[in-house]
């Protein structure tokens, strides 16, 4: 285990060159906010009158006509929608309920670990994708956090003496300086790119058993994953070096790299076009 470092804001992103070098196992391992969007339905108001004889006099304020005779009178508001038929029988129905899924504040770190085998294809995983690339686009670690590795998690997961410590000072201030060295990668244009995909090579997920890499807690990892991303019309991608699972969900615990020399972000293996993900056996 590394000493704890404080974050360094990087002056330039160094570039890792286009091949790839097989990783070799390192100890190496994030809060996670899941993003939830809330409908609202509202109800519009309409009346819908058909005479069949006599004079109509004026609409009054339940929807029906103070003269002539009514075949039916319909009334629709937000909450409910009345009928009165010709034999004056009023009807009162309620709307349709449109019902919203109730969500969860609980931090998925804060719950045990599963045997289950992530997906990115899941709704989780897109959004924390999602996030990573608004982070990346605008080079805020702040918006990305939700694609990290969830704190809680970390603190379960390891040994080491100071967990909390390695967690702030290694892992989160490598993926903030590498995070702002994709934003530098994408430059002054930043805004005009967008995502494409991010691709995962799920077929070489392998699992971590407890006891290796300072690990208490066992997980998936899969390294090389794949951001492409348009920008100007050009194809291109860059990797992520790591990413680990917490109860069935993939998140990222190293963007630039796993081993590194420099406390400055790193972009990992930039290239024209959306790149491979050879296999490679980290922890």
């Amino acid at each position: 285990m590394t000493a704890p470092k404080p974050p360094v804001s990087p002056l330039g992103p160094p570039i890792r060159p286009g091949g790839r070098h097989r990783r070799r196992r390192v100890r190496r391992n994030r809060f996670v906010a899941a993003a939830v969007a809330a409908f609202v339905v509202a109800g519009g108001a309409a009346t819908a009158v058909v005479l069949t004889s006599g004079s109509p006099g004026p609409l009054s304020a339940a929807g029906g006509t103070t003269t002539g005779t009514v075949a039916s009178t319909t009334s629709t508001t937000g909450t409910v929608a009345t009928t009165t038929s010709a034999t004056g029988v009023t009807t009162t129905t309620d709307p349709p309920t449109t019902t919203v899924p109730a969500t969860s504040t609980t931090d998925a770190g804060s719950l045990p670990q599963t045997s289950a085998f992530p997906t990115s294809t899941s709704s989780e995983f897109q959004a924390e994708m999602a996030a990573l690339w608004r982070g990346v686009v605008s080079g805020s670690p702040v918006e990305a956090r939700p694609a990290f590795f969830p704190e809680n998690a970390y603190l379960q997961l390891k040994t080491l003496s100071d967990p909390a410590a390695d967690y702030t000072y290694r892992l989160l201030a490598d993926f903030a300086a590498d995070l702002q060295a994709a934003h530098a990668l994408l430059g002054q244009l930043a805004g005009r790119a967008s995502l494409i995909v991010v691709n995962v090579p799920e077929q070489y997920g392998h699992w971590i058993p407890p006891g290796v890499c300072d690990n208490s807690v066992g997980y998936y990892e899969v390294a090389n994953s794949r951001i492409v991303y348009r920008q100007d019309g050009q194809v291109r991608s860059f990797g992520i070096a790591s990413l680990i699972s917490w109860r069935g969900e993939w998140y990222v615990v190293h963007l630039g790299a796993i081993l590194r020399s420099t406390s400055q972000g790193i972009v990992d293996d930039p290239e024209i076009g959306p790149g491979s993900s050879p296999d490679s056996a980290t922890c």
